[in-house]
């Protein structure tokens, strides 16, 4: 059984983006006391297996899709992948805006994808 183009490039953009998320955030937390290069260079090294991931997805996913729809795609995994990460990891505070930033996000979802409606 083979996966759909389509299929395979969210599955490696998710696995990308939770890379990507704790590269960028992760040293909020943990490394807070430490000088902003070692946070850096931690960042960088996290950092190169998202783009592992992000680039072979974007090359699969564009066999199907547009560059336009491969950025939307890839804004609404962020969004779904940072909210538990801030609330569960970060222990940000859960907020109505996150919903708000979700349905504008599925407006353009529509706006990039109604061709194909």
């Amino acid at each position: 059984m083979t996966l759909h183009p389509v299929l395979i490039s969210i599955l490696l953009l998710l696995c990308s983006n939770i890379f990507m998320t704790f590269a960028w955030y992760a040293h909020l937390k943990e490394l807070n006391h430490k000088p902003w290069l070692i946070a850096a260079l931690l960042s960088w090294g996290i950092a190169l297996f998202e783009y592992l991931l992000q680039v072979p997805a974007n090359r699969i996913g564009y066999t199907v899709l547009s560059v336009g729809q491969l950025k939307i795609i890839q804004e609404v995994i962020t969004l779904t992948v940072f909210v538990p990460f801030a609330v569960l990891y970060l222990k940000e505070p859960l907020k109505l805006d996150y919903l708000w930033a979700g349905l504008c996000l599925l407006g353009a979802v529509y706006f990039m994808f109604r061709e194909k409606l």
